[in-house]
């Protein structure tokens, strides 16, 4: 199952982590626990719409673009997922002749 809040999560640590930042950096900018913002980046806790303008502030970054990378990023994920179970999805025909190895 692909989980937005880990996503978004991802996409915040990377912006950070660009900036050279740590926690308690974006915490004292932003305004929001150290450890909040640690489990929203570990995609543990949702994040408010109102806190997630503070950290985007805070990293001087627009919430459109985080929300918009988080988005092709989850978009990738479900690609992958929707691949994946197909090829281990995939019935064998009444038809189709298994050869044996005797």
């Amino acid at each position: 199952m692909v989980l937005f809040r880990r996503s978004l999560g991802e996409v915040l640590r990377h912006k950070r982590m660009e900036l050279g930042m740590t926690l308690r950096e974006v915490s004292a900018e932003a305004r929001v626990s150290l450890g909040y913002i640690s489990e929203i980046e570990r995609g543990q806790k949702e994040a408010s719409s109102e806190l997630l303008a503070s950290l985007c502030a805070a990293l001087e970054v627009p919430l459109s673009s985080v929300l918009r990378d988080a988005s092709v990023a989850v978009a990738h994920e479900e690609a992958l997922a929707a691949t994946t179970s197909l090829e281990v999805a995939r019935p064998v025909a009444d038809r189709e002749v298994v050869a044996s190895a005797a």
